[in-house]
């Protein structure tokens, strides 16, 4: 950050992020900014749950064998290195997880499923990319319905079938890894919301930006509740 000659690094987390984190879920966010693989096991031991963040990079599309499509594609390969394993330890030690936007793709890439680079390309499929034109509200407004699996957890969330959602991505679900069921797909039939089947604790992955407003939206508000309720069972777990 800066004006150059003047730049430099900050290891930065949203403000939206945190706030919904405190005030929405009743968790308070913490920070490992320069971890790494190797302190996984004893941080994990140490945090009630995980939430992956959105984020202006992609995940590169190495991790999902693909060549990059797009030179200009902004990319954080040290994200990556961390982030996909973590998912894979959260999972195998029941940490709550909630990803959002990247966070929900990288979950993905994790336990083995593949991303469109472009949605936008895919013949039928809809541009789901915000305006660089508009301002903040415009692009975090709500932009398409989403259709929810009957029965699931966000179909209670919502208390409804369908509701509307933002949409500020570029990347998206190609091919679903594995083991996750599918939760809500858009209606160009994209997949935007997923669970780890037989996970033993919530693990849940969301394409659209739930932490926008979300004291002021409630099936967003119930998403974050469901989060923070599942880190408070865990701290019970872990002070036993």
């Amino acid at each position: 950050m800066g004006n150059a000659p003047h730049q430099k690094p900050y290891l930065i987390l949203g403000d939206k992020y945190a706030r919904a984190a405190r005030d929405a879920a009743a968790v308070q966010p913490v920070l490992f900014p320069l971890a790494d693989g190797q302190d996984m096991p004893a941080l994990l031991d140490i945090v009630d749950g995980v939430m992956l963040t959105g984020s202006p990079s992609n995940v590169h599309p190495s991790q999902f064998n693909e060549e990059i499509s797009d030179s200009n594609m902004q990319l954080d390969m040290d994200r990556d290195a961390l982030t996909l394993k973590l998912v894979r330890a959260c999972v195998d030690n029941q940490v709550p997880l909630l990803g959002l936007c990247r966070g929900f793709q990288e979950i993905n890439v994790a336990m083995g499923g593949t991303l469109h680079q472009h949605v936008h390309r895919q013949p039928g499929m809809a541009d789901h990319r915000e305006l660089a034109v508009e301002t903040t509200e415009q692009q975090y407004a709500p932009r398409h319905e989403l259709f929810l699996t009957k029965d699931s957890l966000l179909a209670e969330c919502a208390g409804a079938g369908s509701v509307w959602v933002n949409s500020l991505h570029t990347q998206g679900i190609n091919q679903l890894a594995a083991g996750l069921r599918t939760l809500a797909v858009a209606p160009d039939g994209l997949v935007e919301a997923f669970e780890v089947e037989g996970a033993g604790a919530f693990t849940l992955g969301v394409q659209w930006h739930p932490e926008w407003k979300c004291m002021d939206t409630p099936f967003y508000l119930e998403i974050f509740r469901r989060f923070g309720e599942a880190c408070r069972a865990r701290n019970r777990a872990r002070m036993v």
